[in-house]
């Protein structure tokens, strides 16, 4: 299948660097087209091999740029656009579904309880996200909780499922050789005890009540690390010029060498208001370390010894209990790479995408024409023809229901160069039934 993914920028980011790791792990051939602010993710995605292009928008409100990215979906006779992030969204739902696209999808990454990526959920906010729903064929929250707030907003259950954003296991491996380039970098020693301020630097992750709590713990010999940028990195740096600790903050900026940052750390803190999915806590649990956090609805009811929740009231207390431990064996916590492993949740994706075009709808119907044009065309080139769509167990929309479908989808079927099964018995029942899909 062709599958064009729209994001509003390429900066780097959760969702961003989501993007490409699915990217680097789908079966299916993807594109990229982002609003506006390519940026570093966008050199890392052409870099891996896959087209990136940008919109050029010059402002969120520029709604020539709807038929702009219609047009570029129908040239790109797409069988999926899948949109991310709620600009994209709101331009792409719509855009992909005027060109015929057969299957629409979207992945809700950043919906707090009273934000939706950092702007206020507003009455307008809402509409615009409502109304561009309804050009969607499923939503895809990335945890329960997310699920639940979509749900509470008004968007019927059947229209979401729930998959976890992805680990991407090679990228937050432990390295040993990262961890004392960093420590060295910063000025830190081999054998201090380091704790970690990992994200964007905004009012949401409450850095500056982190470095609070963490104050009394932090000394000679145990230091800590806040790595990313953001607004918020003045008022951080006052903050621990406040508590006395300036020497032994080290700030280091916004980082790509994820790796090499937690294996200089052993202890992570995340201290977010709120989160949607929790994602810097499993990095760290995959990478080895141990975890005080105060909110992760990935991990709501994963069993796991590596992590700690705590109030924010109690961080001081847990940070100085992790101190006073030491670091401890580094282990990678297995539920991380049995759960949440990329490849594993890359793979659901290509399925939903597939279990979706076997839906009989005037849109779908074109997937196996489309399908069987670029057979034709491939064998004529003497080049072997695309993959068709795997016809799977039918399924629910829940979690547990894509989940279930998604283990029991068999084998893709070989390509016949003239001809596809899926789309003839559509057709066969869409005639039946008077030309009316389901």
């Amino acid at each position: 299948m062709k599958v064009l993914h729209v994001i509003t920028g390429l900066g780097v980011g959760g969702a961003e660097l989501q993007l490409r790791a699915m990217l680097r792990h789908t079966r299916h051939d993807a594109d990229v087209v982002t609003l506006y602010n390519p940026g570093p993710v966008a050199d890392m995605i052409r870099a891996d091999g896959t087209a990136v292009r940008s919109l050029g928008m010059q402002k969120n409100t520029e709604v020539s740029a709807l038929p702009r990215l219609r047009r570029i979906i129908r040239a790109g006779r797409y069988d999926v656009v899948h949109a991310h992030l709620y600009r994209s969204q709101i331009y792409g739902r719509p855009a992909a579904w005027l060109a015929g696209t057969p299957v629409v999808v979207s992945t809700e990454h950043s919906i707090g309880e009273t934000h939706l990526e950092r702007r206020p959920m507003t009455r307008p906010v809402q509409a615009l996200y409502l109304g561009t729903e309804l050009f969607s064929d499923m939503t895809i929250a990335v945890s329960s909780t997310v699920r639940e707030r979509l749900t509470h907003w008004g968007i019927r259950r059947r229209k979401l499922t729930v998959i976890p954003n992805g680990v991407d296991l090679e990228r937050v491996d432990f390295d040993s050789a990262g961890r004392e380039r960093v420590r060295a970098e910063l000025g830190i020693a081999s054998t201090d005890y380091v704790v970690l301020l990992l994200g964007r630097l905004d009012k949401n992750k409450q850095f500056d009540l982190a470095i609070e709590a963490a104050a009394p713990s932090l000394r000679e010999g145990v230091k800590m690390i806040v790595a990313g940028g953001g607004p918020e990195r003045e008022h951080l740096e006052e903050t621990a010029r406040r508590c006395g600790v300036s020497a032994h903050v080290a700030f280091a900026g916004e980082r790509h060498d994820v790796a090499a940052v937690l294996s200089a750390a052993d202890l992570l803190v995340a201290s977010s208001r709120q989160e949607t999915f929790g994602l810097s806590v499993l990095e760290a649990l995959a990478n080895g370390i141990s975890v005080v956090y105060t909110t992760c609805p990935a991990l709501d009811g994963v069993q796991t010894e590596r992590a700690r929740q705590v109030s924010m009231a109690d961080m001081g207390e847990a940070i100085a209990d992790a101190v006073a431990a030491g670091p401890g064996v580094r282990q990678p916590e297995p539920v991380v790479a049995s759960d949440f492993s990329m490849a594993a949740v890359t793979r659901r994706i290509d399925d939903l995408y597939e279990r979706l075009a076997d839906r009989m709808s005037w849109r779908t119907l074109t997937t196996g024409i489309r399908q069987s044009a670029r057979a034709v065309a491939a064998a004529g080139a003497g080049r072997p023809g695309p993959r068709l769509a795997v016809v799977p167990a039918q399924g629910g929309a829940d979690s547990a229901g894509a989940r279930g479908a998604a283990d029991s989808v068999p084998g893709h079927r070989a390509a016949e160069p003239a001809r596809h099964p899926a789309a003839d018995e559509k057709l066969a029942r869409l005639a039946t039934r008077g030309g009316e899909g389901a």
